[in-house]
């Protein structure tokens, strides 16, 4: 009775067994792109938490259709429901960005609150007029405005969003030039293989992935085909397994 029992529960739990999959990446500041160390990285409902390390690196357990929440002290909570792809570059925003800024006056001093940090206005600062709502003659830098135009207001968040649909485009011609790295680096076959031909631990294969990446920084694999990528790999999993056996 108790062997059947075994049985109904293996089998029942087997499909989400087969279905789960390492998810890993890495999680960056938003504002200036740089890599966070220390973020919790949780597979919502399930036992799987991790942290961060000094890269912005992770690796996890889950499904998909699983919900991954990020997690770190001044930046707002993300969550996002994981799919098909295992690699993933997360990116979370710094909490101070999003508060206004503004001005107190006490004399004999003036204090400014800007990206929750409050520091002590120059007296000789010069304040340039309010161009809100319109278009002025002048850089927008400028402090005499001399020379070229300045668009703030309704037109200003115009140009922000088509800067923003600019660098959206940048970014999935970057991911397009980079297909041939995510189809080598991606795939759990190719994984798995190296694991057993060189007798590797997953975290031995995260450690050799993390120095793969930082060592091929300066060209990113761009435009690179998987074959290319895969020979370039297989010799560097070869050397580098040699150090850890």
């Amino acid at each position: 009775m108790k062997f059947r029992l075994l049985l109904f529960i293996y089998f029942a739990f087997l499909p989400a067994l087969v279905a789960q999959r390492s998810y890993s990446g890495n999680v960056l500041d938003a504002n200036d792109k740089n890599y966070l160390e220390g973020v919790t990285v949780e597979v919502v409902g399930t036992d799987q938490v991790k942290t961060t390390n000094t890269r912005g690196y992770f690796s996890v357990k889950a499904n998909v259709g699983d919900t991954l929440r990020l997690s770190y002290i001044g930046f707002i909570e993300q969550k996002i429901v994981l799919a098909e792809e295992t690699f993933l570059m997360l990116q979370i925003q710094d909490k101070a960005r999003l508060l206004p800024t503004f001005e107190v006056k006490s004399e004999p001093y003036a204090f400014r609150f800007k990206d929750g940090k409050l520091t002590l206005i120059d007296p000789d600062e010069e304040k340039s007029p309010s161009t809100k709502g319109g278009i002025s003659a002048g850089y927008l830098d400028s402090p005499n405005q001399t020379g070229g135009v300045a668009i703030a207001g309704v037109l200003s968040s115009l140009t922000k969003r088509a800067r923003q649909e600019r660098e959206y485009q940048k970014k999935q011609e970057w991911l397009r030039r980079r297909a041939g790295y995510y189809e080598i680096i991606e795939s759990d076959s190719i994984r798995q293989n190296f694991m057993v031909k060189y007798q590797l631990e997953r975290s031995d294969w995260d450690k050799i992935i993390i120095r793969f990446n930082e060592g091929n920084n300066y060209h990113e694999f761009l435009d690179w085909s998987k074959d290319r990528v895969y020979a370039t790999l297989s010799e560097f999993v070869q050397r580098e397994s040699q150090w850890i056996n």
